[in-house]
């Protein structure tokens, strides 16, 4: 299964339902939320700074990962960004295949 990295920040709203709910909570949430689309959590860390939140999911495919995604945005309650993650074995399949490709003004 491809894995995916989501990174999220909290709304002031967000914000108000974690210190309501905590950290475990959400993490069961977050837990649900990706088996519901048929995938499996592997790591799931909060964090200071710009991101508050950072998780990482093995999932079917990029249609599950755009479907969890939006549920998560439509919340309103965390501004989210979602990575996909390569393997070094798929980095070493990119490496042997051409693609063409020109410079701007080359």
């Amino acid at each position: 299964m491809p894995t995916y990295l989501f990174r999220s920040s909290h709304t002031p709203e967000g914000a108000k339902g974690l210190r309501k709910e905590g950290g475990t909570s959400r993490r069961a949430a977050s837990e649900q939320a990706v088996a519901s689309v048929g995938g499996k959590l592997e790591a799931f860390y909060y964090a200071f700074g710009g991101t508050d939140v950072f998780i990482i999911a093995d999932l079917p495919d990029n249609v599950a990962a755009a479907s969890l995604s939006l549920a998560v945005a439509a919340t309103g309650s965390i501004n989210a960004e979602t990575v996909v993650l390569l393997t070094p074995e798929e980095i070493d399949e990119a490496t042997k295949k051409s693609a063409a490709y020109r410079p701007p003004g080359g």
